[in-house]
C-alpha cells in the first residue's frame, strides 16, 4: 500500500512524495514521483533518478530543477531514497558513507546487513513494480540516471538489465567502485572480503562483460573535488568503453565541482538524451 505523505502542483504537473512497506528492504521506503501533465491523457514513459551519498528521496527533486524538462518532454520521474532507514542496525548511523543514506544500490549478502540492504533488487524489481500498479507509466519504456553513488547504481541497473532499461547517463559517477575508497569501504561491509563478488556492482567490469545497446552520457565536472581524490575514475570507465567498443558520450565540463549546481546546469540534456533513446522526439 502506498501512502502520499505530501503533493504539490509543478509546471502543469504533479510532484508526490511517498511512503510504502518495502519486502525486499524489510521496513518502510520512501520515494517521489513527479507527474508531467501529460500523464493526465495517457501513460508515459518513466525516468528513474539514483541519489549520491547522504541524500534522500528530496534532494534532486528540490534541487535539479528537472520537472520543467519532464513535463516538457512527457516523462515521469521517479526518485527512491539511497538506503532503509530505521532498521535497528546499531551501527547503520555510524558513517556519512555507510549505512543510512549510503546503500550502494547492492544487495548486501554480509549477515548484519543483508535482511534490510537490499537496494538494488528494491531499484529493478520492487519500486518498477510498485509504480506501474500505482501511476500512469509505460512500463516498457524505462530509463535511469543518477549523480555520484546513484550514477554508479544507474549505469549497474542499466548494465545488467539491459532489456529493462532503454536509456542511462548518469553526473560524476563512482564509476569503478572496486578501485575506490568509497567503493571498497561500501562492498566490504555490504558484500564481504570476496572481492570477485564486488565486480557485479561494478561498471566498468561489468561494461567489458556486457556491453550495453545504446550511447553511455556521463558528465563530470573538472573541479570536483571527488575527482582528484580518485573516488570517481571515469577514465576507468572510458577505457573499459574503449577496450569493448561500447558508445560513450563522456564530457568533462570545465570549472564544475560536485553539487546540484553541476547537475541543475545539465540537466536538460540528460533528459534530452533518455527522450531521444526513449523515441519521444
Amino acid at each position: 500500500m502506498v501512502k502520499l505523505n505530501s503533493e504539490y502542483k509543478c509546471f502543469g504537473g504533479k510532484l508526490g512524495f511517498y511512503s510504502h512497506f518495502s519486502s525486499n528492504c524489510n521496513g518502510e521506503m520512501r520515494f517521489a514521483v513527479y507527474q508531467p501533465p501529460q500523464a493526465t491523457q495517457k501513460p508515459v514513459p518513466v525516468l528513474y533518478f539514483l541519489s549520491g551519498l547522504a541524500c534522500t528521496e528530496e534532494n534532486f527533486m528540490v534541487k535539479a530543477g528537472a520537472q520543467q524538462y519532464a513535463a516538457k518532454y512527457g516523462l515521469i520521474l521517479v526518485t527512491p531514497d539511497t538506503s532503509p532507514r530505521n532498521t535497528g542496525i546499531f551501527s547503520e548511523d555510524d558513517d556519512w558513507d555507510f549505512g543510512s543514506g549510503a546503500g550502494f544500490y547492492v544487495d548486501a549478502t554480509e549477515e548484519l546487513w543483508a535482511s534490510h540492504y537490499r537496494m538494488y533488487s528494491y531499484v529493478v524489481q520492487e519500486l518498477p513494480a510498485l509504480i506501474a500498479n500505482n501511476f500512469p507509466v509505460q512500463s516498457d519504456r524505462q530509463g535511469i540516471f543518477g549523480h555520484s553513488m546513484g550514477g554508479h547504481g544507474a549505469l549497474v541497473c542499466a548494465l545488467r538489465n539491459p532489456e529493462q532499461y532503454k536509456s542511462v547517463s548518469a553526473f560524476a559517477p563512482i564509476a569503478a567502485p572496486i578501485h575506490c575508497p568509497w567503493g571498497q569501504k561500501a562492498f566490504s561491509g555490504y558484500l564481504g572480503s570476496d572481492r570477485e563478488s564486488w565486480r557485479a556492482y561494478d561498471a566498468s567490469e561489468l561494461v567489458k562483460q556486457v556491453g550495453y545497446h545504446s550511447p553511455i552520457l556521463i558528465d563530470q565536472g573538472t573541479a570536483d573535488q571527488f575527482l582528484a581524490q580518485q573516488q570517481l575514475l571515469p577514465d576507468v570507465f572510458e577505457k573499459a568503453c574503449t577496450a569493448v567498443d561500447q558508445p560513450l558520450i563522456l564530457r568533462y565540463q570545465e570549472g564544475y565541482d560536485h553539487s546540484y549546481y553541476f547537475i541543475s546546469t545539465f540537466i536538460e540534456d540528460h533528459i534530452r538524451h533518455h527522450a531521444t533513446e526513449l523515441q519521444i522526439l
